[in-house]
């Protein structure tokens, strides 16, 4: 059985408590993990704040850390076959997309090392005439990053890229569901040689490790992706050290395909919105909003696809989809597609028995025409459930698409230019893809409106999530001030 240890202050320790996570391809247990609680918490948390203040990490000029992300970088893609084979044994998540995942995230802290020297202040054309003024951008200070199991190589370094480039230290927090990847990824951290204390890596369970991180009075800034109503455990939280909170949440993405659309291309997107990673990714394209005269036959061409799919062991390198992380989560899955079958929708197909072990769910699409208050239709499964809905024209596809909650991602099938535009402008949705779907670059900014959270992650944006601002005023008259009762 494998071990994993908790990284603080630049040594790796066993934690307070050991706990064991299960390969949810078979339901075993295949390695000890180890349980942050308050100590450990606490020691994080300081030596990331002591860290902040060492002229080690403050005195480097922002090149220097950008040298370190590039490191980072080049040791993360060194070893991507080895978090890969990790991250496939804890989450479930298939060989080849995890592989081909965290490679491409070196990408990100190469960008943000190419940010870190150009993260720039600005002089102000100020009002008075014996006066200058400048606005210097500064590091927030101790960022309590918080990640969830799903991509979170990808999660974690669109927060500790962006922070690490604007000059913050950072306790990074992995999920205790399936935690082996940003453990294995600390040693990775240690070889990079930021100083230690910079970057600290622990995992535990909500009310002995989140709860007290994200309360923590030296924290700055809490930089969270999960559930909404974790989120709202987390802004509580944060009333107590007052810190900033920038939130990616869950989605339950329209994905609209209008009848001009290339049908064969807009099924291979859907496939990848809603079936790629089993479903368990917050921009899902779970809501599917196809044009009335074409529902049957895109649902025939989709359902043909979907029941294709090679279903099989995660480390194959052949399989395209493996298990859900957890028995709970299939379970809840289960639960909400039979509701929505009581409440009037039809199975297209999926809902049935696996002959593997573990926590395998198969691809499913319900149709949900006529019942628009289905729970699959609200309610964010994360997994690979498909709900369907169809429209008449334009109009009731918008109103459709944004019936709901959440407002983080959606996707946008059809050949007019014209159409594409008067749409994407009022979906409510901080990502839009046009004509394709789940893809990603450290460029591009993504975050969402309502429950979908609030804030941006990857792009420019992001790293100035991490800076707060210092006014500086200089008078530069020798004279003496005159009146001292008067605000100048």
């Amino acid at each position: 059985m494998e071990t994993f240890k908790l990284y603080i202050d630049g040594r790796f320790e066993a934690g307070a408590a050991r706990f064991l996570s299960r390969n949810p391809a078979t339901g075993e247990p295949w390695a000890e993990m180890p349980e942050a609680r308050g100590d450990e918490v606490n020691r994080a948390v300081m030596a990331a704040q002591r860290a902040f203040n060492d002229p080690a990490w403050r005195g480097l000029t922002a090149g220097g850390r950008g040298k370190l992300l590039l490191r980072l970088a080049d040791l993360l893609e060194a070893n991507a076959d080895e978090l890969a084979r990790l991250e496939t044994l804890d989450t479930g998540k298939i060989i080849r997309e995890t592989r081909a995942q965290i490679a491409y995230i070196a990408e990100y802290y190469r960008y943000y090392a190419g940010l870190a020297d150009k993260i720039e202040g600005r002089v102000l054309a100020i009002d008075k005439p014996d006066m200058e003024s400048w606005i210097r951008r500064e590091p927030v200070g101790v960022v309590a990053a918080i990640v969830p199991w799903n991509s979170q190589l990808f999660l974690s370094a669109v927060k500790l890229g962006p922070a690490l480039a604007a000059g913050c230290t950072v306790v990074l927090k992995a999920s205790e569901e399936a935690p082996a990847p940003l453990l294995a990824f600390a040693r990775v951290i240690d070889q990079a040689g930021f100083p230690p204390g910079v970057v600290n890596v622990i995992t535990g369970f909500a009310a002995e490790c989140g709860a007290l991180l994200s309360a923590h009075p030296a924290v700055d800034h809490i930089a969270f992706t999960g559930g909404p109503e974790t989120a709202r455990h987390i802004v509580r939280n944060s009333a107590e050290n007052l810190a900033r909170t920038s939130l990616e949440l869950g989605g339950k993405s329209p994905f609209i395909v209008f009848d001009d659309a290339n049908l064969e291309s807009a099924a291979n997107a859907q496939v990848a919105g809603i079936f790629a990673a089993s479903g368990q990714s917050c921009v899902a394209g779970s809501r599917l909003l196809v044009a009335d005269s074409i529902k049957e036959r895109f649902l025939a061409l989709l359902t043909r696809k979907a029941e294709a799919i090679r279903i099989g062991a995660p480390e194959d390198p052949e399989t395209q989809f493996g298990p859900l992380c957890t028995a709970r989560q299939k379970q809840r899955i289960e639960e909400v597609v039979g509701k929505s079958l009581e409440q009037g929708a039809r199975l297209v197909t999926g809902h049935y028995a696996l002959e593997q072990g573990g926590h395998y769910y198969p691809p499913t699409i319900l149709d949900c025409d006529g019942h628009p208050d289905a729970a699959c239709l609200r309610t964010e499964l994360f997994g690979p459930v498909l709900s369907v809905q169809s429209f008449r024209d334009e109009a009731e596809a918008i109103r459709l698409a944004n019936d709901s909650a959440y407002g983080l991602a959606a996707g946008v099938f059809t050949r007019d230019l014209a159409r594409a535009h008067r749409v994407t402008g009022v979906l409510r949705a901080g990502v839009v893809w046009l004509n394709t779907y789940r893809a990603i670059s450290p460029m591009a900014p993504f975050g969402g409106y309502g429950e979908s959270g609030s804030g941006r992650e990857g792009g420019i944006s992001a790293a100035l999530e991490y800076t707060t601002t210092r006014t500086v005023w200089l008078r530069t008259s020798d004279e003496p001030i005159d009146d001292p009762f008067v605000m100048r």
